[in-house]
């Protein structure tokens, strides 16, 4: 035989085709929702994924104070971050970020879990994390995430 039957296809960034989600966070575990998340910004879910094209889709997360940890997280865990200056390393657990930002709770779980490089911050600016039940993207009629 002297052709190839079977070829694989990578997708162009100028063909790949993005669709809006919407998730409520209300009542769902951080991480394993931040890892379904991760999934769809990354476009693993399609078949069409290419590894080096972000072929991922928009999400929008609505309620997200109202995401929970399992155990005692809340007071466990904590984040870090530092200056660069000596003794400029600070810590916030996760119930003052979340008083605070409570937004930056799921956007530092979901961030932590794409590629560190600029393909992964071209993922991240298509996630949208909003604390109340409110959001700005109704023109782009987003779909019901269905886990």
């Amino acid at each position: 035989m002297d052709t190839l039957s079977y070829r694989t296809k990578s997708a162009k960034s100028e063909e790949v085709e993005r669709k809006w989600y919407i998730l409520d966070a209300e009542n769902l575990i951080v991480g394993r929702m931040s890892s379904k998340v991760a999934t769809v910004l990354r476009g693993k879910h399609k078949p069409s994924y290419t590894p080096h094209v972000d072929t991922g889709d928009n999400v929008i997360i609505i309620n997200a104070d109202k995401a929970r940890f399992t155990g005692a997280k809340w007071d466990d865990k904590v984040y870090l971050r530092y200056s660069g200056y000596p003794g400029g390393q600070k810590s916030i657990t996760a119930k003052e970020l979340n008083k605070k930002k409570p937004f930056a709770v799921l956007e530092t779980a979901i961030k932590g879990m794409l590629p560190k490089n600029k393909l992964g911050r071209a993922m991240f600016k298509k996630l949208f994390v909003y604390a109340g039940a409110e959001h700005p993207h109704a023109a782009q009629k987003p779909e019901e995430f269905k886990f």
